[in-house]
């Protein structure tokens, strides 16, 4: 999805039980980037393990 984004510079927007979550764009020149930053950054709290047992349950 992110290189068809790239390719066709539309935005995709994420959502969450049919509510909007979040908007996919190209990035266009000249903005900064996470992984471009000369600080340390650093991650509090779990970002790999994800529960999702309740929504699941939810969606059935």
């Amino acid at each position: 999805m992110l290189k068809e984004i790239n390719r066709s510079g539309e935005s995709l927007t994420v959502t969450l039980r049919g509510k909007p979550l979040a908007v996919i764009e190209p990035a266009r020149s000249g903005h900064r980037m996470l992984g471009a930053q000369q600080e340390e950054t650093r991650v509090c709290g779990d970002i790999v393990q994800t529960d999702f047992d309740q929504e699941w349950e939810m969606s059935k």
